[in-house]
């Protein structure tokens, strides 16, 4: 006989269900990568401003834009654009970006706007907003705040470059994993060739790959659904990306270790360093090498 005490139980686990992100569209991302006693994310501390100052930066794979927006806001970029294959990430960051800039007025000015961190962690970036009351200084922070940073929805892999948009510093941290297992080789080369055709002469290439262990946790994603409806989808769509992502995994020739090799060798990226391969502060899981390419 079923108790009063087992419905409730049993809707606990309904709402605990595991995030299934095929594209590694994860919505609550930072929650992961950022505990609640950090003011900052740790890849942080090994990015460098002259890489971003007065510099066109582009932001592969930027979830709800967080770094975009601290990258502009730290590091005094003069135009940064953040791009993700969700529409609906894409809109949180457009969010985020009205309301940090709402905040950073009320309390910045424009001898220490760059000098800001991540005040707002986590989960706590969509809760609460801050009303202001403007004067001409910090109304001048904010308006080159949202000027500077722009968000859209695109597909880095299918997307056709063109010869009038060009960077001179693109991110693509924790990106890698996602187009190996959803377009395969063929679309990790094609991501590392439309960044080359990105970037000016010089630019910088700044890529956080996830390790090939990672990669067999997120194939079999169908060991993770308790139910298509949590991912929107129908049962046509969710079996192609399950059928696709495990055949990508099997049939994958480029391993992580061998990025480097492709980069140099094959795209024509003249030098690498590996700006860390240990950053303090890190979550158990995200302690990841972060490799610097130049053009």
């Amino acid at each position: 006989m079923e108790t009063k005490g087992e419905k409730p139980q049993e809707s606990s686990k309904k709402r605990k269900r595991k995030e299934v992100a095929i594209f590694g569209n994860y919505r609550h991302y930072y929650g992961y990568r950022i505990t609640k006693d950090m003011n900052q994310d740790p890849r942080f501390k090994v990015f460098k401003k002259e890489w971003f100052e007065d510099k066109d930066c582009l932001d592969i794979g930027c979830n709800q834009g967080l770094i975009t927006i601290e990258i502009a806001k730290s590091f005094c970029c003069r135009s940064i654009i953040g791009i993700d294959i969700d529409y609906s990430l894409i809109e949180s960051a457009c969010w985020n970006l009205k309301r940090l800039s709402k905040n950073d007025t009320a309390i910045s000015s424009p001898s220490n706007a760059s000098e800001s961190v991540l005040s707002d962690r986590a989960n706590d970036l969509l809760e609460h907003s801050v009303p202001v009351s403007l004067n001409n200084d910090t109304e001048i922070v904010r308006n080159n705040l949202l000027d500077r940073v722009t968000f859209r929805k695109e597909n880095i892999v299918e997307k056709v470059c063109r010869d009038t948009e060009k960077y001179d510093t693109i991110l693509c941290l924790s990106v890698t994993k996602w187009i190996h297992l959803n377009w395969g080789d063929d679309g990790l080369i094609t991501l590392f060739a439309n960044i080359w055709q990105l970037l000016r002469p010089g630019g910088i290439l700044i890529v956080e790959p996830q390790p090939w262990k990672s990669y067999k946790k997120n194939y079999l994603v169908s060991e993770m659904m308790s139910s298509l409806s949590d991912i929107l989808m129908t049962s046509v769509q969710v079996f192609h990306v399950l059928q696709t992502a495990t055949l990508n995994y099997n049939n994958i020739l480029i391993p992580p270790c061998l990025f480097q090799e492709i980069l140099i060798d094959k795209i024509g990226f003249r030098t690498v360093e590996n700006i860390t391969s240990n950053i303090p502060g890190s979550v158990i899981g995200f302690d990841r090498p972060i490799f610097l390419f130049r053009k």
